[in-house]
């Protein structure tokens, strides 16, 4: 896992050759190989995205991993896309609409990660190779891309710490917000925060939120600032910024301000590290993790091998030594606001600093 930076260059340069590598070059595919390179440049991939409560899939990954494929096919691909808006059910049908589409492979950010693995087996039988995106889905999948997760986990338990200062000791009380029990990331987040956390300060209250879902966060910190107490919660740890926006208005509610961890530098968090109501968020860079999804998606859909392109290998609960690509995050504090989200160009200052947030902006340089 530790090799992802590596992983992100050879990617990087995978995507350099795709424009010019010839069907030649390109060996080691499966048995579908000859079948599929026929059809060079004029593929059809389906896109499945898990939900739209969460800024990223919309704003970031689709249009990241459409524009990838296109470039990597010379504008000629088809892509079809749908979102699952946290429905397992609804995302099921959606593969089986794929499958009666004909499509050449399938890009799948599950809902369930258990829950699709019948899904993706019908995919397969139907000839159809599926790469998994962001969350490591179960049954036949025949490539995966996520960030180190684990390690999101202990860079967003290591900020805590940090923020707590003096104050980190066992003897004080922490909250965790966790994410949803469908989705394997948020279980590894977890784990990879408590092997942070546990030997520093105690876990007072600990929620596993059902959807990611902000309201639902809420509802957990109010039940939290009731079991704990007010002035006994030293700081907060939320799995993400959706939920760390949930969690902070229980808390200004209560009249309490400790430090809030998050994840996936959404717009709103960011404005709300730079107010200082949230101390931290992890900022994934999508555009490598949705550039390799699309770079694979065409390799398996062109019949090439990915060789070249995923350099780890990841196992699920079903599947042994898959292909993948790791992604580095980023602990993202107000220190590296400019030099983060802004330099990649995932905001702008002006997006970042407007109205209310344009006095704090220009506290921490942001103008």
């Amino acid at each position: 896992m530790r090799r992802a930076a590596v992983v992100v260059a050879a990617g990087a340069m995978a995507v350099s050759l795709a424009a010019c590598g010839s069907a030649k070059e390109s060996k080691g595919g499966d048995s579908s190989s000859s079948a599929s390179a026929k059809k060079g440049d004029n593929i059809k991939v389906g896109l499945l995205l898990p939900e739209n409560k969460t800024a990223r899939y919309e704003k970031f990954d689709r249009p990241l991993i459409e524009k990838k494929i296109k470039e990597l096919t010379n504008g000629k691909a088809t892509i079809q896309y749908n979102n699952a808006r946290q429905d397992a059910n609804l995302q099921a049908q959606q593969v089986d609409t794929m499958i009666t589409n004909k499509v050449d492979v399938l890009i799948v950010d599950a809902v369930d990660a258990k829950a699709i693995q019948n899904s993706v087996q019908k995919a397969k039988d139907a000839g159809i190779k599926v790469v998994a995106y962001d969350r490591l889905a179960e049954g036949p999948i025949s490539a995966y891309t996520s960030f180190d997760n684990e390690e999101v986990g202990k860079t967003q338990g290591e900020a805590l710490l940090k923020a707590l200062g003096s104050k980190a000791a066992k003897s004080s009380k922490i909250v965790m917000v966790n994410g949803s029990v469908t989705d394997p990331n948020a279980a590894q987040f977890k784990k990879g925060a408590h092997s942070v956390l546990d030997s520093k300060v105690t876990v007072a209250k600990e929620y596993d939120t059902k959807e990611w879902s902000p309201d639902n966060a809420n509802s957990e910190m109010e039940a939290a600032i009731s079991a704990v107490g007010k002035d006994k919660i030293a700081g907060v740890y939320s799995a993400n910024d959706g939920m760390a926006g949930g969690i902070i208005t229980a808390l200004k509610a209560a009249g309490i301000n400790v430090p809030v961890t998050g994840q996936d530098a959404e717009l709103a968090g960011v404005q709300r590290i730079v107010a200082g109501d949230q101390y931290m968020s992890v900022y994934k860079p999508y555009a490598p993790e949705a550039e390799a999804a699309a770079t694979m998606a065409v390799y398996l859909a062109q019949g090439k091998s990915l060789d070249s392109v995923a350099k780890d290998k990841v196992s699920s609960g079903s599947q042994k030594d898959v292909p993948s690509v790791l992604v580095p995050v980023t602990a993202l504090t107000k220190d590296n606001i400019k030099d983060t989200v802004i330099k990649d160009g995932v905001y702008t200052t002006a997006e970042i600093c407007t109205g209310k947030y344009k006095s704090a902006c220009d506290k921490i340089g942001l103008k």
